[in-house]
């Protein structure tokens, strides 16, 4: 009870209109669906793949950097990062056994092998779509390891699209798919709460003043 208050005290510091629209957006996110990233190289497309999550409501993505290690760019992503859970790797192994652990399918983007194309995925089952590397695409490791391979269908001499187009085609597709469904897509309510608090932190920056004072108010230590 006392970190509901807690939440609705930070949210008082709020506009009206900001507190709606952190519901709004967190209505339409999921973890039904989720991203992961194999030692991309280009820093823009890194940051570009994060910001296509945000746009269409995919709450996690995965940044495996066993090669390139690199920052986000804050211009291209467009403080998308600070609304998407970004978590990383320093292996693939590991992010697929995590990924694997969590009940998700791996998903493997190529053109090659047995790929069915985009409109023939089935949206139902939980899913980490990879992505590879700009010139040389997944690695060996996730096309081994992936349950499906999924490619856009293309009808011109070009057989591959940039890594970032590429995400959003695909995220685009799968999530407005993925909402005509019953499936429960959506975050839990627990999930919600949390990034109700997380989000109202990053936006307050006296958030932790604005804490203690509420805690010394209300006598809880």
């Amino acid at each position: 009870m006392t970190d509901i208050k807690l939440l609705e005290y930070l949210e008082s510091f709020l506009t009206t209109r900001r507190v709606g629209l952190n519901t709004q957006v967190l209505n339409m996110r999921t973890n039904h669906f989720t991203v992961a990233i194999e030692d991309v190289y280009q820093l823009h497309n890194t940051s570009a793949v994060i910001r296509s999550c945000d746009v269409f409501g995919v709450q996690n993505v995965h940044v495996i950097e066993e090669v390139n290690v690199k920052r986000i760019d804050r211009e291209i992503a467009m403080g998308a990062q600070k609304w998407i859970d970004v978590n990383r790797y320093s292996s693939t192994h590991d992010c697929i056994a995590t990924l694997k652990n969590k009940g998700y399918q791996i998903v493997a983007t190529t053109p090659h092998d047995d790929s069915i194309i985009l409109q023939d995925y089935d949206v139902t089952k939980p899913s980490v779509f990879f992505f590879g590397r700009e010139q040389h695409g997944l690695s060996d490791q996730v096309i081994s390891a992936a349950d499906c391979k999924l490619h856009i269908p293309m009808v011109g001499f070009t057989e591959s699209l940039n890594i970032s187009v590429s995400a959003a085609i695909i995220l685009q597709h799968v999530t407005s798919e993925l909402r005509k469904t019953d499936i429960n897509w959506q975050l839990s309510d627990k999930e919600k709460f949390e990034k109700r608090m997380e989000w109202a932190k990053k936006i307050i920056k006296s958030h932790e003043q604005i804490i203690e004072r509420y805690y010394q108010d209300h006598n809880v230590k």
